[in-house]
């Protein structure tokens, strides 16, 4: 079967998992972009901020509509953070060399990309594997606590090209103290924001293959409705813990293949 078209198939499954847990759409964007399209990492990480940034929108302005979007959250966490995400994709990105020689060493700027996005998914394993009850402080939020939280997850989104949903959200609950339900349309805004924001950071790379990017995110686009409609059947946590052993499996085999092999 042509790649491509197994690309767009799992493009169909990157939108069902927006839409059943929220996040991880980035988590299975990335991989399937560079083992299935063979699409170099440094353009992958781009190519994921444009799809997830679009198919979060849809969601986004969903929960916008439902009035589950926290404004002023959007403003002091979001700004920062898709100000971090573009300026690691315009200007810090781009100055690594190709390749970095740490001691005896000789690393690609891909090898490490791909290193780096492995732990993000170790990490969001364990806490769909592991979730731990997420409560809101009981001290006012400080604005420069979200200010910073923002810059921060910023820096990782930029850097790989996911680590958005997952880290917003506890973020957002408890340093802002707002409800789950609060926390995931904010969070679906921010995430649209920044990772659309920051693709400007790579729009005029002549690389870029529009087509496929455009189909690929209008695949996605449409699995997050099939997502939405199968919530109503499918246990939250068991998915949620099922999926979570997936990308550690899938993070175990990224960190062999391209270390090891």
């Amino acid at each position: 079967m042509d790649a491509t078209i197994v690309g767009y198939a799992l493009a169909l499954f990157v939108g069902i998992s927006l839409g059943l847990i929220g996040s991880g759409g980035s988590i299975l964007t990335v991989p399937i972009l560079v083992y299935i399209l063979k699409i170099e990492p440094f353009l992958a990480t781009a190519y994921s901020l444009f799809i997830v940034g679009s198919t979060a929108l849809v969601g986004g302005i969903q929960n916008a509509i439902n009035r589950k979007v926290n404004y002023k959250l959007v403003f002091l966490f979001g700004i920062p953070s898709l100000i971090a995400v573009y300026v690691m994709r315009a200007f810090v990105l781009p100055l690594v060399p190709d390749t970095l020689a740490i001691g005896s060493l000789n690393l690609s700027k891909n090898l490490l990309l791909m290193v780096l996005f492995a732990l993000v998914m170790f990490t969001s394993s364990l806490k769909m594997i592991r979730p731990k009850a997420i409560t809101p402080s009981a001290t006012p939020p400080k604005k420069s606590n979200l200010m910073l939280q923002g810059i921060l997850i910023g820096i990782v989104a930029g850097t790989v090209g996911a680590g958005g949903g997952f880290l917003i959200i506890p973020a957002l609950v408890l340093f802002a103290n707002v409800s789950m339900k609060e926390a995931v349309g904010t969070s679906l805004f921010i995430v649209a924001i920044q990772s659309l924001f920051g693709f400007l950071g790579d729009a005029n790379n002549p690389l870029i293959d529009w087509p496929l990017l455009v189909t690929f995110s209008a695949v996605a686009v449409v699995g997050i409705f099939i997502g939405i409609f199968l919530t109503r059947f499918i246990p939250d946590n068991n998915l949620k813990k099922g999926f979570g052993y997936f990308v550690l499996l899938m993070a175990l085999y990224i960190f062999t293949k391209e270390v090891f092999f």
